[in-house]
Parts: C-alpha cells; sequence; structure tokens
C-alpha cells in the first residue's frame, strides 16, 4: 500500500472539514456573523489578500457601508470582483453570509443590526438578479 498517499489524502480531507465544515442545507442553527468571519473570511479580510477590506480598516471599510446593505450581502451572495459567491464556502447559509458581511461591516464602523429572515430573503433575490460574471 502507498500510506505515504494515503496520509496525503486524509490530510487534505480534514484541512477540507476544517475550513469549509459541513452544514446541513437545512440548519437548525446558523452561526454567528463573527464565527462565519473566523471559518471562512478571515483568509482575505483578515490579511488583505486580493486588495480585500480588512477587519477594523475603518478608512476602506468606509465607502463600503456607504453603499449600505441592500449592495454588501447580495454583491456576498452572488460574488464581487476577486470575491467569490458566499466568500468561495457553498455552505453557508444566505443568513450566515449576511451575518458575516454585518460583523466586518459594523467593525469597520457601521451601525447594522442583527439581519432579519426577510431582509436576507430580499438579498437573495437581488443576488440572483446580478448579471453572471463573465
Amino acid at each position: 500500500m502507498d500510506y505515504l498517499r494515503i496520509a496525503s489524502s486524509l490530510t487534505v480531507g480534514l484541512l477540507a472539514l476544517t475550513v469549509f465544515p459541513a452544514h446541513a442545507e437545512n440548519h437548525v442553527e446558523d452561526r454567528t456573523g463573527e464565527a462565519v468571519y473566523n471559518c471562512t473570511c478571515i483568509v482575505c479580510h483578515g490579511t488583505g489578500l486580493l486588495r480585500a477590506p480588512r477587519l477594523g480598516d475603518a478608512k476602506r471599510w468606509g465607502k463600503l457601508i456607504g453603499e449600505g446593505l441592500d449592495d454588501l450581502v447580495p454583491s456576498s451572495l452572488h460574488g464581487e470582483r476577486a470575491m467569490p459567491p458566499k466568500g468561495n464556502n457553498p455552505n453557508l447559509s444566505d443568513m450566515e453570509v449576511a451575518r458575516a458581511v454585518i460583523f466586518m461591516a459594523n467593525a469597520g464602523g457601521g451601525k447594522f443590526s442583527e439581519p432579519t429572515a426577510e431582509e436576507v430573503t430580499r438579498w437573495r433575490g437581488m443576488a440572483d438578479r446580478k448579471p453572471k460574471a463573465k
């Protein structure tokens, strides 16, 4: 047997579970914005990778906050510029994405409150109407 190949496959599998834990479609309880940030968004928004605004950077988040959640959340759900849909974590619910956006925006000076189910449904509709990237 090729133990090195087996060990490598197990390592990759465990890493994938750590970065993108299994998460059922029908969420019993969605994670907080901070929890989603720490498991997904931190990759880019914690480091500034691909020019992503870093958590707590009021100058970079100020313009985005001014655009409002009706722009920020649908863009995060759909994907925008270098950011893939849902931060490249398709296991996230729309509510979790909205909470993460609000968490990051508020860390940059925003004053947004917990999203409602109705807002998230509206934002999903807005995201679905965005043109597909070429």
